[in-house]
């Protein structure tokens, strides 16, 4: 299954497996780009759908560095996420394994890679392995899709913000 927004976001679950590949042209320099993914403060700013808002818990962007944040309602209502970064981050990989609290135990391990498109643009792909079809499954159920849509739609405002 591959799905592409309206935005150019694509998620691509191929049937029987546990990843899902996910890929966003940005128009940014790839350095840039990473240090929006390697700076917390930055990070907060765009992560996630627009309704929440993120506080960054920890954010030790190292190898064996521990991540951890909190995602918010308007409401109240407050999502968990940890991980580990595994490997030395660089814009060519950043390597972590992410766990959202609300199902404990179901950890994904998460590749990331900056790929310099020339012209100062950037593509954002994100290899995500499940423990299995189920989990990557439910992932695909969760919104995970409009949630990722969004954050990168974030993401766009924030590096134009930032070059301007």
């Amino acid at each position: 299954m591959t799905t592409t927004t309206a935005t150019g976001l694509t998620v691509i679950a191929e049937p029987g497996t546990a990843l899902i590949t996910v890929e966003r042209e940005v128009n940014a320099p790839r350095d840039l780009v990473f240090r929006c993914y390697q700076d917390p403060e930055l990070v907060a700013q765009w992560l996630g759908p627009r309704r929440l808002t993120s506080r960054i818990e920890q954010w030790d962007f190292r190898h064996g560095g521990s991540w951890a944040f909190v995602q918010a309602e308007p409401d109240g209502t407050e999502y968990a996420f940890r991980g580990t970064f595994h490997g030395e981050p660089t814009p060519d990989q950043v390597v972590q394994t992410f766990e959202f609290l609300g199902f404990p135990g179901h950890v994904s391990l998460d590749t990331l890679h900056l790929v310099d498109q020339g012209g100062g643009r950037t593509l954002i792909r994100t290899i995500s392995a499940f423990q299995s079809v189920e989990a990557r499954d439910g992932m695909l159920a969760s919104g995970m899709t409009s949630g990722v849509d969004e954050g990168y739609q974030r993401l766009d405002e924030l590096i134009a913000s930032l070059q301007g």
